[in-house]
């Protein structure tokens, strides 16, 4: 039995949306594949969110954050331990390289990044610009023929 469904339905009367189909089909293939590192994706006002990202061992210069056409992405590498003589009998505290992708909606911006105990901390805010904010257009009723 496959999992997959098809959006066709859907787009037959939409234009535009062939962003939102990539959405899902990449949910459905879920292409990260993995859980590591945490995070949470949270909604603190209306056009207002925050990522945050459980990085821990990590410092601010082993991550980088990066925005191109539309995808926000997180990448945590391993840096290289200056006591490289250590000898661990247990290792529970994960440093492996990672990578973490986010599609931002229109108009979502990253405000700031920051690592406080171990969190990063990605503010995005949606700025809509005038000219894509609705308007309300007057409906002026009927006036009479002037005769003359």
């Amino acid at each position: 039995m496959s999992t997959a469904f098809s959006m066709t339905p859907l787009f037959r009367q939409s234009i535009g949306f062939d962003r939102f189909n990539d959405l899902f089909e990449s949910a459905m293939r879920n292409e990260s594949g993995s859980s590591y590192p945490p995070y949470n994706v949270e909604k603190h006002a209306d056009d207002q969110y925050r990522i945050v990202v459980a990085a821990a061992g990590f410092q601010d210069d082993d991550l980088d954050l990066q925005v191109e056409r539309g995808v926000l992405t997180v990448t945590g590498g391993k840096r290289s331990d200056a006591s490289e003589n250590v000898t661990y009998l247990y290792q529970g505290i994960a440093q492996r390289a990672f990578k973490l992708s986010f599609r931002l909606a229109d108009h979502i911006e990253v405000k700031s990044a920051s690592l406080v105990n171990g969190l990063l901390n990605i503010d995005l805010v949606r700025i809509v610009p005038e000219e894509a904010k609705a308007k309300r257009i007057p409906i002026e009723g009927a006036r009479p023929a002037l005769q003359g």
